[in-house]
């Protein structure tokens, strides 16, 4: 067993069998919808939630971990003796990370052995970086080493977002970097990334232009010498197989993970994305 433990919330999106034999620890962001509060870690998929997202009225709502959420993945961890690495969805968009440093205030002195991230991202990017940490933490390096690792593997990935519309971001009050795309812009087809915060990149008008924009990303990805690469989706899993169909014709490899973001971001951004990122596999190595 690794002397560092990796811990992360939900909002990465790797594939749940992924993070099974890597042996991360995750703490979950809920959900309320339909009258009823989910863990997003306890959905089993998530067609029934985007079926309802698609007809709500009203846009359902999420929350942070409580740091008694935390806590209860935190203490365990450091009684069997091993120090943590918590990487969290970026602070610019949640006050996960924030709650993840309050529960370490609480763990008196043995919180210098944990080591709480904020990812300055999310979904792919977030999960990217996680992986990243657990390869240096599985070479059995000690924790200052893994949080290095991690930030260097930050500093050199790049994610990239096509979304159907910006209607779930205006509900949702989302979209402050992108006001001035508002108005007739519902009608266009924004591509954006994280950096902090949901930050728009440019528009493009039609699905197919967009799903274009996506595969240019991937190429430049290439051309840069990050070949670890991903692919995101929400309800789109033909576009999204036509997608990996072409990295793979520009990679030459598997992707890394392919998966669909789940409710928290889902909410905000609504069905129809799709994702493209890479980072150099060296750093998952």
């Amino acid at each position: 067993m690794a002397p560092v433990a990796i811990v992360t919330d939900t909002c990465h999106y790797l594939p749940r069998q992924l993070v099974a034999a890597r042996g991360i620890h995750e703490v979950s962001l809920y959900v309320h919808w339909d009258g009823r509060e989910d863990r997003e870690a306890d959905l089993p998929d998530f067609d029934a939630y985007y079926e309802h997202l698609g007809r709500a009225s009203v846009l359902p709502t999420t929350s942070q971990p409580s740091i008694g959420d935390f806590m209860a993945v935190y203490e365990p961890l450091l009684d069997s003796g091993r120090d943590v690495v918590s990487i969290h969805l970026s602070g610019g968009m949640s006050g996960t990370v924030a709650a993840a440093q309050q529960a370490r205030e609480q763990l008196g002195e043995r919180k210098e052995r944990v080591h709480v991230l904020d990812s300055g991202s999310a979904c792919g990017g977030e999960g990217l970086m996680v992986l990243a940490a657990h390869a240096a933490a599985a070479r059995g390096t000690g924790a200052k080493e893994v949080v290095a690792h991690a930030r260097e593997a930050r500093a050199a990935l790049k994610m990239w977002f096509a979304i159907d519309t910006l209607e779930y971001l205006r509900r949702g009050g989302r979209i402050a970097a992108a006001q001035a795309w508002l108005g007739s812009a519902l009608r266009i087809k924004p591509i954006l990334t994280v950096e902090s915060e949901i930050t728009p990149v440019e528009r493009v008008r039609t699905s197919g232009r967009a799903f274009e924009r996506m595969v240019d990303y991937l190429r430049s990805r290439r051309d840069d010498g990050a070949d670890g690469w991903v692919i995101q989706h929400i309800q789109a899993p033909d576009e999204c197989a036509r997608l990996v169909e072409r990295g793979r014709e520009i990679f030459g490899t598997d992707p890394v993970f392919v998966s669909e973001v789940g409710p928290v971001i889902g909410t905000h951004v609504g069905p129809g994305l799709l994702g493209v990122g890479a980072i150099p596999l060296r750093h998952l190595g």
